[in-house]
């Protein structure tokens, strides 16, 4: 392998901003690792399925992990759309975009070698046991020999974020972590089948693992390449170190919990974690990784041929209906009170509140939650209504979806319904316009997301710190907001439809916002064009409903 191609790949897993030189750089993972010491999921499967609580429950943990988005990272379809459209707007550096990308999407591959990720999704995969297979490793994502094999050196700090955790290089005999102790004979069976030898690490439960990949900043380029800012893309370890729950994380208060008790809750009774010689385990954690992405889940289904998705249909059902039990179940809360009069104008005050370990929406900037509020006449007729969903995945007053340079302003008061609460992040660029490039975002122009309990937004630091008018609103506190609704007229309605008026708030979240799809449609590439195809398609199902609230209002 050429020295400057790693150089590339040193400078990626390091987090360099500059060019890289002609030497390969030294860090955590600056050296190559051999495709031979990762295995694709699949070869885990036989030991590793067909496992069965006492009381009869499936909890396979390979047939729960193939059916999770950790193991489309590679297929996601707008990951993939997303890195074309880098590439086509920073050509010059293009090398570095993939491997930076590939380094948490496709880790496999970017840790044994220069990536290409077109060039991978591409290539024919030989057979499923052959484990120099680059292609199929790539496409295999977030799998078990990843994440079981990361060490334990510095997680949880910036030298292990944006994708740098360690593994060991070299051949040889390779650990694989676990949060149990393995009996000898036992860990025996596991080398001789499959060259990994089970260690305990209880590293492996916490947060500070998956921080490694979901705490990212991304440097953003300007002509030719050049660096000309960073910004902290993904804080989700970071939010959640702030809240409650991180300050019980310990076992000292009850709220305490980490990322895996939410996104991998544990299993009630002792079971076997193994199908050949398992013994019964306590606290096993389930494989689902279930997150809030059941709309991408239902899309890698629906074009599962064009995609390459292997896991089953029905398995992709399950896991998009656990993302929206999580999303409507344990996210956040929304109530109308009080209500009151001023004269002929209702004042009603919506208070959410995020039940989250951090920020609501979190991650990737493509997410948003908003409040949806309607009043209706005793005939069911809308008398006023803010942030209506539209079929093409718009939100109705949007600024933001009106045009690809507005950004919707947080309000603490709605009186029009041309004005509509948007929980988010929006960035721009080095010239202050909005954009959805994330190498061309240098700052966030509004970060109004919900914070978790016990966040204070008065100490936190830039990289999580709230921007926009939310920072001078005296309601935007930590686990919750206030948004006072102005709805006038109402005593003007004609008399016939006066009486009984109902107003309802729905809370609702999208994981990919209508302009981060529809500004895709101006490059004009395969996998850009694919996604905007896949996304209006089905943009009117783009939205989950996390919770609502409705009272009636007497006028008379």
């Amino acid at each position: 392998m050429a020295r400057s191609a790693w150089a590339i790949v040193g400078a990626v897993l390091l987090g360099s901003s500059a060019r890289p030189s002609s030497s390969p750089a030294a860090g955590p993972q600056a050296a190559p690792v051999s495709p031979s010491s990762f295995a694709a999921g699949a070869d885990c499967l036989a030991c590793h399925n067909g496992l069965t609580t006492p009381s009869g429950e499936d909890v396979s943990i390979g047939a729960a992990w193939q059916a999770s988005m950790m193991a489309h990272s590679a297929r996601d379809p707008y990951w993939q759309a997303a890195v074309r459209r880098e590439i086509i707007d920073h050509p010059e550096r293009s090398a570095e975009i993939q491997q930076e990308c590939a380094a948490c999407h496709m880790p496999m591959a970017a840790r044994t070698g220069p990536v290409d990720v077109f060039a991978l999704l591409a290539a024919p995969v030989s057979t499923a046991a052959d484990r120099t297979d680059r292609a199929a490793l790539a496409r295999d994502g977030v799998s078990c020999t990843v994440c079981h094999q990361i060490q334990p050196d510095g997680l949880g700090t910036e030298a292990t974020t944006n994708g740098r955790f360690r593994v060991l290089a070299g051949g040889g005999e390779r650990p694989i972590f676990g949060p149990h102790a393995i009996e000898p004979g036992l860990a025996r069976v596991m080398h001789s089948s499959s060259r990994f030898r089970p260690a305990e690490g209880r590293h492996v439960q916490s947060a500070a693992l998956c921080a490694s990949c979901h705490t990212l900043t991304t440097h953003a380029l300007g002509a030719g390449g050049t660096v000309v800012g960073s910004l902290p893309e993904q804080m989700p370890y970071a939010e959640w170190q702030r809240s409650v729950f991180a300050g019980g994380a310990d076992g000292a208060s009850p709220d305490g919990r980490t990322c895996q008790d939410c996104h991998m809750p544990a299993v009630a009774e002792p079971t076997p974690i193994a199908s050949v010689l398992g013994e019964p385990r306590p606290d096993l954690s389930r494989h689902t990784f279930v997150g809030a992405n059941a709309f991408m889940l239902r899309m890698l289904d629906r074009h599962r041929d064009a995609l390459g998705v292997e896991a089953p249909s029905p398995a992709l059902a399950e896991a998009a209906s656990r993302a929206e039990r999580l999303l409507t179940t344990s996210t956040a809360t929304i109530a109308i009170a009080p209500v009151r009069f001023d004269g002929d104008t209702v004042i009603a005050d919506v208070t959410v509140s995020n039940l989250a370990g951090h920020k609501l929406p979190t991650g990737y900037p493509s997410r948003r939650v908003w409040i949806e509020l309607t009043a209706t006449d005793a005939a069911g007729r809308v008398v006023f209504s803010s942030g209506a969903l539209s079929p093409d995945g718009r939100i109705e007053g949007n600024d933001a979806d009106a045009s690809p340079t507005g950004i919707e302003p947080h309000h603490d008061e709605i009186a029009r319904s041309e004005d509509v609460q948007i929980y988010e992040a929006a960035m721009v660029d080095a010239a202050g316009v909005a954009t959805t490039g994330l190498l061309s975002g240098v700052r966030y122009a509004k970060d109004n997301r919900l914070l978790p309990r016990g966040f204070d937004p008065a100490g936190a630091p830039a990289d999580i710190a709230v921007r926009g008018e939310a920072s001078a609103d005296p309601t935007f506190t930590g686990g919750s907001d206030r948004v006072r609704y102005r709805v006038a007229g109402l005593n003007r309605v004609d008399r016939s439809r006066r009486g009984s008026f109902r107003l309802e708030a729905v809370l609702r979240y999208q994981p990919i916002a209508y302009r981060w799809a529809r500004n895709l449609a101006a490059y004009d590439a395969p996998e850009t064009r694919r996604f905007v195809r896949f996304y209006d398609a089905a943009a009117g199902e783009s939205a989950t409903v996390l919770a609502r609230a409705n009272v009636a209002v007497d006028i008379d």
